[in-house]
């Protein structure tokens, strides 16, 4: 008996212990937080750190280690760091790891200074390209103004180079870096992390894209924005966007352009999400009722993750857009022709690259093709006319006859037939003066958009005075805003008039015929010097033709009399 309580007590003293033992030295530990899915897992593995593995078999590896101290990385001072290659110059400053200077080395801006595209009055107001954007405004304001510190070290690198911008506050992570190479396309990944967490993050070009050099005003409204979505690329002009325009990938491309340049944003993943818009700013000694405009664009990321990009500075060059992605060529609109204005760009490229090396006698070369090519059109027109013209004097006999009728007389129906008549007896088509003309309209406003839209009709010369074919003619007679070349061109209309045939009898419309050289050329003051070329080298090319016309082909015949008509039908 005394056996058994002995083994009572001895049971109960262990379980006491056993008790007293888990209570002061075994410390259950607090249940792990739940990691933030996929941002978490990214988080972790860009930071570098390693997660605490926890086995419900193994209790003794729930104890979490120590927090990690998050290193603090920033730069001194704000340093300008300059990356370079044969077809750009880019400079970055350390403060907000920004672009402060874009320069595409091979072309000038209309001053004749490096072309920038990048408006330090501008973004000094509203930021500076690849600036840093999240759901919050105070985070923003931090790492777009911190000092960062860049790897590796050096003002000045060429590429192929890569470039890293790197912050740390011990609560907020920042890194940006880019990947240059030989040709236009600067890779990209930007990455922002609170406490080792990262957030989605967008980077935005602000300050406007193009030639600064422009009014600010013909800047703007140069500027448009262009995305592709579904193989079908999109272009809106940034003065019919009234608020931000947002679109949600997956999309190809998405970004800026001006008239011959371009800031396009190649996403790396399909959530991206695109946006663009205008905010005003104002200039130093700004005295206009209207605060100017600047266009913007961002993309960024509806997950939280680095986001990854390529970045196209350029010219709106069709080799240069082909080589980079086919689907860019569309950024170069040749309008609703482009069937035709294409082609002729292509023809007129071809002529200059092979033939003379200068955009001003490709185009008077192209024209005089063209024309001999219409030559027997214009042959059959001409024909017409003069057919027209030899009875006109017959026409306006029937017309006298029955000019006291009114409008609405039942008998000037019959004057109709006579006329018609008339002009069966002579074998005349009273269209056929325009009918030969109609395939000719198409060709001159391909004509018209393929002088109009290529980047590389941009600051090309032909002779003298016209050192940019793009531009309008600079040149002043005696002083007077009147061009030289727009001047020549009236003049040659005049010539070209006066040589061919008209069928008009009726003194006020020969009266409004005269002056529609003069009202028509009036218009060509303020266009494109290279289409100016285009209508001044087809006139000439006319005037040669109807001199051929006129004294070996279909020399003029002396007009019908209504007398000898009268005689013979009597």
């Amino acid at each position: 008996m005394d056996n058994e309580k002995r083994v009572m007590i001895a049971f109960a003293l262990s379980f006491v212990l056993l008790l007293i033992w888990r209570v002061m030295f075994v410390k259950t530990p607090p249940p792990a937080p739940k990691p933030s899915g996929a941002a978490q897992a990214t988080a972790q593995q860009a930071m570098g750190q390693k997660g605490t593995e926890q086995t419900a078999s193994k209790p003794e590896a729930l104890k979490a280690p120590p927090a990690p101290q998050i290193p603090v990385v920033e730069g001194r001072q704000a340093e300008d760091i300059t990356v370079e290659n044969d077809l750009y110059r880019i400079t970055f400053s350390t403060q907000g790891g920004v672009v402060k200077s874009w320069i595409l080395k091979k072309y000038d801006d209309a001053r004749g200074k490096p072309l920038d595209l990048v408006d330090p009055a501008a973004c000094k107001q509203l930021g500076y390209p690849i600036s840093i954007r999240t759901a919050d405004d105070s985070l923003n304001q931090k790492v777009n103004q911190a000092f960062y510190a860049a790897r590796p070290s050096g003002t000045t690198l060429k590429a192929p180079a890569t470039l890293e911008f790197t912050y740390s506050d011990g609560h907020v992570q920042v890194q940006k870096m880019f990947t240059f190479g030989s040709d236009y396309m600067v890779r990209a990944s930007v990455s922002v992390a609170r406490d080792q967490n990262y957030v989605p993050v967008r980077v935005a070009w602000v300050g406007g894209f193009g030639d600064h050099s422009l009014p600010e005003q013909d800047e703007f409204a140069q500027s448009k924005v262009a995305y592709e979505t579904n193989d079908k690329l999109e272009s809106i002009d940034l003065r019919k966007v009234n608020s931000e325009l947002t679109k949600a990938g997956p999309f190809g491309f998405a970004g800026l352009q001006d008239r011959y340049f371009a800031g396009i944003f190649f996403p790396e993943s399909s959530d991206q999400v695109f946006g663009a818009g205008h905010t005003t700013w104002t200039p130093e000694n700004w005295k206009e009722k209207d605060l100017p405009k600047a266009g913007y664009a961002e993309l960024g990321s509806s997950v939280a993750q680095p986001l990854k990009f390529g970045l196209f500075v350029a010219p709106k060059s069709l080799d240069v857009l082909e080589t980079t992605h086919p689907s860019l060529t569309g950024l170069v609109d040749f309008g609703w022709f482009s069937i035709i204005a294409k082609p002729l760009f292509l023809a007129l490229r071809y002529i200059y690259e092979h033939w003379v090396l200068n955009y001003g006698w490709a185009i008077v070369i192209l024209t005089i093709i063209l024309n001999m090519a219409l030559f027997p059109l214009k042959l059959k027109s001409i024909r017409s006319a003069q057919e027209m013209q030899r009875i006109a004097p017959l026409v306006k006999g029937i017309q006298d006859r029955y000019k006291q009728y009114k409008f609405n007389d039942p008998r000037k129906a019959r004057m109709n037939q006579e006329v018609m008549k008339l002009y069966q007896e002579h074998g005349i088509n009273p269209l056929g003066g325009c009918l030969p003309m109609l395939p000719q309209l198409p060709i001159l406003y391909g004509f018209y958009e393929s002088l109009e839209t290529p980047f590389e009709f941009r600051h090309a010369p032909w002779i003298g005075w016209i050192k940019d074919l793009s531009m309008p003619d600079p040149s002043h007679i005696m002083g007077l805003p009147v061009p030289l070349l727009p001047t020549i061109m009236i003049v040659t209309m005049f010539i070209q008039q006066k040589m061919t045939p008209m069928a008009i009898t009726d003194p006020n419309q020969k009266r409004m015929m005269m002056i529609m050289p003069l009202v028509f050329g009036l218009m060509f003051f303020h266009l494109a010097s290279g289409l100016v070329l285009y209508f001044l080298a087809a006139n000439i090319v006319g005037i040669v033709q109807q001199l051929i016309i006129n004294r070996f082909i279909t020399p003029k015949q002396p007009p019908l009399r209504p007398e000898k008509v009268v005689e013979a039908k009597a």
